[in-house]
């Protein structure tokens, strides 16, 4: 779960956030969600979870290149997915993806429901990320496959910082600018900081039971996937 002010926070920014995300990431998160749905690609996934899915961007993505039975996209947030739900009508795929409001530490599924879940850089804004994670296990069935992307802070010389310097004046001014929000993007880089990430946070999906756990990063670093499987 998510703090109260930060769903107010999602709301206010919901009619601009897409926007914004592709215009703050030079339109680079497209590429970064396609590597996460090629992961998902040899397993065929027809029914999925996606975690925290905002507007639905990575939820009508998969539909777009797995072509599963459904999609549900799950988030706190009813601006944010209102937002998704317009977006499905448009693409034609309003009766493959439906949006419903949960807890994402507290998922109402019954368990072993879901063949793969996904997470596009929404589990850095969950209050326990290890609860978080152990949802996404209990209502994954045997043999299913997790996939989550999440921004991260890149490690080496030059581009730690310039992303540093990106990411403490860029994002906050061009998101104040845009949104007219004026904690929203402030907020945004302190969750990076604040997430675990690398090792750490495969630990953590070790600890709530994944098998054959792996990390990638991608742009230097700027983007994490981190995936693993349901191996019993």
């Amino acid at each position: 779960m998510i703090r109260s002010d930060n769903i107010r926070m999602f709301d206010a920014i919901a009619r601009t956030y897409d926007t914004l995300n592709h215009t703050l990431s030079l339109g680079i998160d497209k590429r970064w969600r396609a590597r996460g749905i090629a992961f998902l690609r040899p397993f065929s996934p027809e029914h999925i979870l996606d975690i925290a899915t905002g507007t639905g961007d990575l939820a009508i993505a998969m539909h777009k290149a797995l072509h599963p039975a459904h999609i549900t996209g799950v988030d706190l947030s009813e601006g944010m997915m209102e937002i998704g739900r317009r977006k499905a009508v448009v693409c034609g795929c309003s009766a493959q993806i439906t949006f419903e409001r949960q807890d994402c530490l507290s998922l109402t599924y019954a368990d072993n429901s879901f063949d793969a879940v996904t997470a596009a850089f929404g589990v850095r804004n969950f209050e326990h990320i290890e609860r978080g994670i152990a949802e996404m296990y209990r209502v994954l069935r045997p043999g299913g496959h997790l996939m989550i992307l999440e921004l991260s802070h890149p490690r080496r010389f030059p581009v730690k910082q310039l992303y540093e310097l990106y990411s403490k004046t860029i994002i906050p001014s061009v998101g104040r600018l845009l949104s007219g929000e004026n904690t929203a993007y402030w907020y945004l880089p302190a969750s990076i900081r604040a997430v675990p990430q690398g090792e750490a946070m495969a630990e953590i999906l070790r600890r709530q039971g994944f098998g054959n756990v792996d990390v990638r990063t991608f742009t230097f670093g700027i983007c994490s996937l981190y995936t693993g499987e349901k191996t019993n």
